[in-house]
């Protein structure tokens, strides 16, 4: 997909000051109300009647009005936005914290107040009600960074093998016109997306270090899969006006069906990587105690004497249990 063709650039809007349209509001409505109460007066009297009944009619269409303007008034608190259409048309994003007044008859686009799809009756039966019985919903756009913690799901590494991973992303809109008119609703779009990103990523790389160490994996470097795992999901949400701050794997294992057997391996290699380390140490140790013996003249052994030497003290060093030592009291000849 091209995103460059789908471009919605941000319009900030410049709204009036609430405050002082809500009191001029209330003074007008007040005056309406005075110009009925005068007319009706007016027109009591023969002289003044026509008078009475204009200032009447125009007092009571006043009326019949009055509460428009208090549709303009609008409320935001910090990291909130209002995405703004006209009859349908696209006039800007009211931003920034405080008591503003907008043209009333324009109204706010939020896809996104009410996320995750219901399908099922009882669903339905209570959006209905809720419909009927419920506050209006506000329809801002949080501005601040927001957390997305998906589902596990279960992929293959490079070697084929499954595995059950699942991530967190901290993301925020940055373009609230993309957010709202490029993608139908831009929280299922990112969720969508980093499943999508998730599965892509956790492919080119195996689950556990290899043999040589050397390659990377998805255990053993995490900093690198999350930077590409951002910049994976960053390419495919851009669409949408949706900054990725951070993009991090919270879970990391076998895929219950190969769990037992990888838990194996991982014994198996633990127990030899733990006997080529004892193999080592004891080789050291039998080269320092003949060394030793040599230089300090203790005993002079012939070369089958050494061998019988050595092996007794591998057999020592190496053994699973403790050596239960043989006390020789006669010649070793």
């Amino acid at each position: 997909m091209d995103v460059k063709n789908i471009e919605f650039e941000e319009k900030v809007l410049k709204a009036g000051n609430g405050m002082f349209m809500l009191v001029l509001n209330i003074l007008l409505m007040i005056g309406g109300i005075a110009v009925i109460i005068i007319g009706g007066t007016l027109s009591e009297s023969v002289d003044t009647r026509t008078l009475g009944y204009v200032l009447l009619t125009l007092g009571i269409l006043y009326s019949c009005i009055s509460w428009l303007p208090f549709m303009g008034l609008k409320i935001l608190k910090p990291q909130e936005a209002l995405v703004l259409t006209l009859f349908g048309k696209y006039i800007g994003t009211l931003k920034g914290e405080g008591f503003f007044f907008v043209n009333p008859f324009v109204s706010a686009v939020n896809p996104a107040v009410a996320t995750g799809e219901k399908t099922g009756m009882e669903d339905q039966v209570n959006i209905a009600f809720n419909a009927r019985s419920a506050k209006p919903v506000r329809k801002v756009i949080s501005l601040k960074a927001m957390t997305l913690n998906n589902n596990k799901q279960k992929v293959n590494d490079e070697l084929g093998n499954p595995v059950e991973i699942g991530i967190v992303v901290i993301w925020r809109v940055v373009n609230t016109a993309k957010a709202v008119f490029s993608v139908d609703n831009y929280k299922d779009y990112l969720s969508i997306q980093s499943d999508s990103s998730l599965r892509n990523i956790a492919r080119l790389y195996p689950y556990d270090v290899a043999a040589d160490g050397e390659e990377k994996t998805l255990r053993g470097s995490s900093q690198e899969v999350a930077d590409k795992l951002k910049e994976e999901i960053q390419r495919r949400v851009v669409i949408a006006g949706i900054e990725i701050i951070e993009a991090r794997i919270t879970h990391l294992a076998y895929a219950p069906e190969i769990a037992a057997a990888m838990l194996q391996r991982q014994q198996a290699s633990a127990i030899i990587d733990a006997r080529k380390m004892i193999v080592e140490g004891a080789v050291g140790m039998v080269e320092m105690a003949l060394a030793q013996l040599s230089e300090n003249n203790v005993v002079v052994l012939d070369d089958e004497r050494k061998a019988a030497m050595v092996s007794n003290l591998l057999v020592v060093l190496c053994g699973n249990k403790d050596a239960q030592p043989i006390v020789n009291s006669g010649s070793i000849y």
